[in-house]
């Protein structure tokens, strides 16, 4: 047991001072007071959407060191459609735990949405044709009918007008929908989804990564038998 702990401490600190070294490189303290370190070029985005306690503005690659808005911009519009999908993708995978559509996903194959197991291995049991609809109706989307205008602010989708006018799409992205009018309301939304949408890209890649060691979303490790962690399993 003294052993074990020995060896978590040590991980511990091993993190620990690596962070003291950085925050007392920067800011010439280990405990990191931000408002010392002037010359950080990412206080060009630290007043912008996402920027969170505890971690502020996290950028530990520097990716954003040089300040250029237009590259944030597009950074920004990926990060909010990524983690939309993400949270799509997380539902997909609990949902048809507790449900599923009645009837025939394929009536032509003779394929039933009972039949499509859930996760991964449902890539090898939809048919083809299905996962084409899937990739044009995305397409669409992508390239006519929820496009991102580089006049507007990030994640706020809109499609072509045709003569019907500008189609735009309000809270929870309802076609033509009221949009939050109340300035606070609207930012602590626009927040919760960069929130939820990181947490769910980080959800979505675990239970990617669970599911094709295990076959489940859910990661049994008992189903993993050829591990070549188990040669390790019982030590310190």
């Amino acid at each position: 047991k003294k052993l074990s702990a020995e060896l978590a401490n040590g991980r511990l600190a091993m993190m620990a001072i690596i962070g003291m070294f950085f925050q007392d490189g920067l800011t010439g303290s280990a405990w990191g007071d931000w408002a010392l370190y002037t010359d950080s070029p990412l206080r060009a985005f630290e007043g912008e959407l996402g920027v969170q306690a505890p971690l502020g503005y996290f950028d530990p690659l520097g990716f954003s060191k040089d300040g250029d808005a237009d590259v944030f911009y597009r950074r920004r519009c990926t990060e909010i459609k990524n983690g939309r999908v993400a949270m799509i993708a997380c539902m997909g995978y609990i949902a048809p735990e507790f449900s599923r559509f009645p009837g025939y996903c394929s009536p032509s194959d003779g394929v039933r949405f009972v039949d499509i197991p859930n996760g991964l291995a449902a890539l090898g049991k939809v048919p083809a044709g299905g996962l084409g609809q899937w990739i044009a109706f995305c397409a669409f989307l992508e390239v006519y009918a929820a496009k991102q205008d580089k006049r507007d602010p990030p994640g706020m989708l809109s499609g072509n007008d045709e003569g019907f006018g500008r189609v735009e799409f309000g809270r929870l992205g309802v076609f033509r929908g009221a949009r939050s009018k109340d300035e606070a309301s609207r930012t602590r939304g626009l927040n919760s989804e960069l929130a939820n949408g990181r947490l769910a890209m980080m959800a979505i890649i675990g239970m990617f990564f669970q599911d094709g060691l295990t076959g489940s979303a859910w990661g049994d490790w008992s189903n993993y038998v050829d591990s070549p962690l188990r040669a390790f399993e019982n030590e310190l």
